[in-house]
């Protein structure tokens, strides 16, 4: 994911004037071809990820469309008060790209661990939030939010999907009877290897903000499970408020919020936070009964 964001990115500096590339160090080197054709564009202020937001509020105030990029934990969680200041505050927008997304270099510490991401945007409110569940699915996204002027961040990682499903509202893979799961982003594949033989609707989305309320209640189920890669409940009171007229059960599967304090690989926190197969099917046969 994070080579075709530099690829799309770059075509973005070439065909539109208006783009402009905002880094903190991270994908530098994969950005200097860029750099070079487009020195006034791809801006690198060095390890000053606060810095980086607030120059991007700079260059979107005098209307370019800036391009955001580092780990999730440096360009959300480290600059957050930049985002909510030189940002929501001033009334401008920006694509922030993030990769490293809640676990995947999770053999560098909690330090680069950023489950919290999309539910910090959620206390800012007017974000649109994509989490892309293939490479292929980066490019149009990635396009169409360099053609307006609103908050967008787009969160890659390098857990993904076989298959890329460009749909960006709720898009409905089967029928069951018994709940609904919805998929976010790269939890597809394990949602479809955990629900095989049960009797369950399988839902997915790539852009969990704004939440495609209208699709979700056309599922027409009153139990509802929530299959997040980030923080367990993250999108829960979307979901409870869209179901508010209707007495319905929910779950959500996400990371846990007890800080493990491991290492490891992202396999293993997958199966630590009961995020893999196996993990999701035991909860969600639980449920379900």
């Amino acid at each position: 994911m994070r080579e075709t964001f530099v690829d799309a990115a770059t075509a973005l500096l070439d065909d539109n004037p208006r783009t402009a590339v905002v880094l903190a160090d991270i994908s530098a080197a994969a950005f200097e071809p860029a750099a070079r054709q487009h020195p006034d564009r791809v801006i690198n202020v060095g390890i000053r990820e606060q810095l980086m937001l607030g120059v991007a509020g700079g260059l979107a105030l005098t209307g370019l469309r800036p391009i955001v990029h580092s780990y999730a934990p440096f360009v959300v969680d480290r600059a957050y008060e930049q985002i909510k200041l030189d940002l929501n505050h001033q009334g401008v927008g920006a694509v922030l790209v993030s990769i490293g997304a809640s676990y995947d270099a999770s053999a560098e510490g909690r330090t680069h661990q950023s489950p919290g991401d999309v539910a910090l945007f959620d206390t800012l409110g007017g974000w649109t939030v994509h989490v892309p569940g293939h490479a292929d699915e980066i490019g149009p996204l990635l396009t169409a939010a360099a053609a307006h002027d609103e908050p967008v961040y787009v969160r890659l990682s390098t857990q993904h999907n076989a298959e890329a499903r460009p749909a960006t509202g709720l898009q409905t893979l089967r029928r069951g009877g018994q709940a609904a799961v919805v998929a976010v982003g790269p939890m597809l594949d394990t949602v479809l290897a955990a629900v095989d033989g049960l009797d369950v609707t399988v839902a997915y989305t790539n852009t969990p903000r704004p939440f495609d309320v209208k699709g979700l209640r056309a599922l027409g189920h009153s139990d509802v499970v929530l299959v997040e890669p980030y923080l367990a409940g993250t999108s829960s009171a979307v979901v409870s408020d869209a179901l508010r007229d209707v007495p319905h059960r929910l779950l959500s599967l996400g990371v846990v919020r007890t800080d493990l304090h491991r290492y490891g690989s992202p396999k293993d926190h997958a199966r630590w936070h009961g995020l893999d197969p196996a993990g999701v099917r035991q909860s969600i046969s639980a449920f379900v009964g």
